[in-house]
């Protein structure tokens, strides 16, 4: 089925919205904002409720009262229990799903005189499924828009700020990853990770190696927490200040830096 007149075309935009200080916020996110119609929203469901406020309130401290929509719909729910061989598959299977909400979104919420947009935590381009699943519906051809990303202040940038410290050392290389590739060790040739994802803090298996950790959850939020230090000393405080807060909210968001001999130039 086919939505919309011939040669009429949707605009999208997609915004970052940094780590959560509502003072993320870039002058061309904030423009995107003021020449948006409708906001699309995905509800986490009550744990994560609060990430649906802060949004509101940004909308609300940018956006003149009247001037605009906010349509939510509930999140997908993803296996995360898969893993090994079945990681990506289940990854896929809910990259769908969000799909075919996206595309229901788009279709019957948005005028075709309208512009709409996705609000996405940090940066789109960084570790965010927003453009890909963009891709994805653009290809059932279903629907048809244009969309344009609004870069926006990434955990990782807020983190090494937050802590003075820059991400690589001179002329040194840096990667970003995931805790379920930090299992597999430090990449080849780099002493500078980020890790991002990490659910089972993978950092625990080289707290005897001459490592240090710049650690933060919830950056940029009134919960903000930021732990640094050698990984021997930093690392079990972090493991207690992160149990503590996600029995507390029921949910978190860490990145880390971890920097390998840290005394060499």
């Amino acid at each position: 089925m086919a939505y919309g007149r011939l040669g009429v075309v949707r605009k999208i935009h997609v915004i970052g919205i940094g780590a959560g200080d509502p003072d993320h916020l870039t002058l061309q996110a904030v423009k995107a904002l003021r020449s948006t119609d409708v906001f699309f929203v995905l509800d986490k469901g009550e744990v994560k409720s609060d990430l649906t406020r802060l949004r509101r309130d940004m909308l609300e401290a940018h956006i003149p009262e009247g001037t605009y929509r906010v349509v939510e719909a509930r999140d997908p729910e993803r296996d995360r229990g898969a893993g090994g061989a079945a990681y990506s598959p289940a990854v896929g299977d809910w990259r769908s799903a969000r799909a075919g909400i996206y595309e229901r979104l788009i279709a019957e919420e948005l005028g075709e005189d309208e512009s709409g947009a996705f609000l996405v935590w940090g940066d789109p381009a960084l570790y965010d499924s927003t453009l890909g699943i963009l891709e994805e519906v653009l290809a059932r051809g279903a629907v048809a828009f244009e969309y344009e990303v609004v870069p926006g202040i990434s955990s990782v940038s807020a983190l090494v700020a937050r802590h003075r410290t820059g991400l690589n050392r001179v002329a040194r290389p840096v990667q970003i990853t995931t805790g379920r590739r930090l299992t597999e060790g430090f990449p080849e040739g780099v002493d500078d990770v980020v890790v991002m994802l990490d659910a089972h803090q993978t950092f625990r298996r080289y707290a005897e190696e001459d490592v240090h950790i710049y650690w933060g959850a919830y950056i940029g939020t009134p919960d903000e927490i930021l732990v640094s230090g050698p990984l021997a000393e930093a690392g079990p405080r972090i493991e207690r200040l992160r149990a503590e807060a996600r029995e507390r909210k029921g949910w978190i968001m860490d990145t880390y830096l971890l920097r390998r001999n840290p005394e060499d130039a």
